[in-house]
């Protein structure tokens, strides 16, 4: 499987998973003071929106690479 067959599965999977779940999350950890010993952090959790539309660009992008590329062989 050449790696552009690959690159088109990867997103036609991204697209589908954009639009299952609207964009995804990931916590942070900040280090807001350190006294001495003592040290207090916080974890801010931040999330990432994936507008529905580049979700349906993805997978129609997939798409084409991969038609285009089983049509030429």
């Amino acid at each position: 499987m050449s790696f552009i067959k690959i690159a088109a599965i990867v997103l036609i999977l991204g697209g589908i998973f954009s639009l299952a779940n609207n964009g995804f999350t990931y916590t942070k950890d900040t280090e807001s003071a350190k006294i001495g010993p003592v040290q207090i952090s916080v974890e801010e959790k931040n999330t990432v929106n994936i507008p529905m539309w580049a979700g349906v660009g993805m997978i129609a992008l997939g798409s084409g690479i991969l038609f285009l590329e089983t049509r030429k062989q």
